[in-house]
This record gives C-alpha cells, sequence and structure tokens, in this order.
C-alpha cells in the first residue's frame, strides 16, 4: 500500500479551509510543516486519502477533528516574562492612566490572547503583585484564551521547565513556584489568579460576549495572520475595549499599519494603542 500523500491542490484547499476557520494562513514557506501534520491526524483517523479526511474535517458536526488539527497546527512559544518591558509599561504608565481617567466601575479587567501555555498571563499576574503599588486599591480580573483546547489544559495546570522562567529572577521563581516531579508548578494563588477560556478570534460568536476590557495583550499573533484578518482582530479588539483601554501588540507589530480606530501611545516604556474616549 502506497504512503499518503498531499497534493499542491489539496494544500491549497486545506490552506483556504483552515484560513477561512481560524483566520490564520500559511504560505508555501509552511508546506512541510502542514503536509506533516495532515499526515498524522489522516493516520490517527484511519483515513488513506485526503479528500475522505477533508470531508470528515469539514462537515463532522461535533467538530472534533477540527479542533485536534487546530491544536496541532498553532504555535504556542513563550516564556516568563518575554518582551518584559511592555509588563512595565502596565504598571508604570498604563494603569496610573487608566487610574487618571476616573471613569471606572468595577474590576480592571486584562484579556491576555492568545494565552498560549500561560507564561504571559501568569506573568502579567506576578508583575501586578510585585510591581504595581496601587493593587490593593484595586480589583484585577485576567482572563487568557486561546484556540488550542490542549494548551489551555496546560496553562491551567501551571508546570513548567527550567527553561520557561529562565528570564526570571532566581527570587520569583522561588517565591512563586514550588518543584515537583516533571518540573517547576506555580503555587495555587497564581494559578487561581487568570481565567483560561478557548476562543476563535475569527469567530465573532466566540468573541461578542468579550467587552468591557481594560487592556488586551495580543502579542506575536497578528503576524500570522493575513491583512483582511488583522484588519477583523483589530475590530474586535475595539469592541473589547473599554473607551480608553489599551492594546498591547508584540514589538514587530503595528496597529497603526492595521487600523486607523487607534490613537498611538508613547510612553517611557513601550508604544501602545488606545481606544479613543468618547
Amino acid at each position: 500500500m502506497t504512503e499518503p500523500t498531499i497534493s499542491d491542490e489539496d494544500f491549497t484547499k486545506f490552506r483556504e479551509f483552515f484560513y477561512r476557520k481560524t483566520g490564520i494562513q500559511f504560505d508555501s514557506g509552511k508546506r512541510y510543516f502542514v503536509d506533516k501534520r495532515l499526515l498524522e491526524r489522516m493516520a490517527a483517523t484511519d483515513n488513506q486519502a485526503f479528500r475522505s479526511y477533508f470531508t470528515m474535517l469539514r462537515f463532522q458536526a461535533s467538530g472534533e477533528e477540527l479542533q485536534h488539527l487546530t491544536n496541532l497546527m498553532t504555535v504556542n512559544e513563550t516564556y516568563f516574562f518575554r518582551e518584559e518591558y511592555q509588563f512595565d509599561c502596565l504598571v508604570n504608565s498604563i494603569l496610573p492612566d487608566l487610574v487618571a481617567q476616573k471613569n471606572h466601575d468595577g474590576p480592571f479587567r486584562i484579556w491576555v490572547i492568545p494565552s498560549s501555555s500561560g507564561e504571559e498571563a501568569y506573568s502579567i499576574a506576578i508583575f501586578l503583585l510585585e510591581r504595581w503599588a496601587d493593587l490593593n486599591h484595586y480589583d484585577v480580573e485576567i482572563i487568557a484564551s486561546d484556540i488550542d483546547t490542549r494548551i489551555l489544559a496546560q496553562a491551567r495546570a501551571g508546570l513548567y521547565s527550567e527553561r520557561s522562567v529562565s528570564q526570571m529572577p532566581d527570587f520569583y521563581v522561588k517565591k512563586y513556584f514550588k518543584r515537583v516531579t516533571g518540573g517547576l508548578q506555580l503555587i495555587d494563588d497564581i494559578r487561581s489568579s487568570v481565567d483560561f477560556t478557548q476562543v476563535n478570534l475569527s469567530d465573532r460568536a466566540d468573541t461578542r460576549p468579550y467587552r468591557n476590557f481594560d487592556v488586551v495583550f495580543c502579542r506575536n499573533l497578528l503576524i500570522y495572520f493575513d491583512d483582511i484578518s488583522r484588519k477583523a482582530a483589530a475590530e474586535t479588539f475595539y469592541d473589547a475595549l473599554r473607551p480608553g483601554g489599551f492594546i498591547c501588540l508584540g514589538h514587530s507589530e503595528s496597529m497603526s499599519r492595521i487600523s486607523a480606530l487607534y490613537r498611538v501611545r508613547k510612553f517611557p516604556e513601550a508604544i501602545v494603542y488606545q481606544k479613543p474616549i468618547e
């Protein structure tokens, strides 16, 4: 029996389908990566031909196989205190600016998307505890979302390797982690401070409940989107933010090249983007 293969036509069909579902677009340079994962899932589902697998993928009522494949296709590369200057900006500039707006009821709400394996959201929680002097005067909610169900389970477990914490001061590692079989686990107080949820950023039904956020961290995701998907994401975040709220992107991303909805704010620590105060 010959080994199944992915033809150029198959790749094009899958790429267009996956883009419609997730907003993520694979160019020809990702061909080996995509083919390998498609063949893996074809074998796991006992499909010898791409055509039969693709039919199942499109029409399976539960969407279970699409979720399995999405988990494989998404990249989750992160570590604690990555691009730390933005966390400095959060506690030194963004939150004080929000306090000064004096139009705030309820807790400050921070949305981290994608959550990946949780390092970014947990880093924010630790920064707030250690470096925001006004934390005792305000409640803060941190919600972290991802399309990948497998990585969300990993994030909730809060179990990490030495590599994940290599950029953290040793003092913080000793204070907020305990050594367990398999690595380092965050203490319960930090793990319980973040609410992890599954969200497909390209699905309006998924994102519609996400409203009244003060800060959004969406770092190093939009680089995987094309211009149309980036613009749609910018509009989604605009709807999710309160007037006067802020969005932080990755160092190689610029909202100014995506959407005119936001105002550029140049703080001492970082450039961020603000939803205008109406």
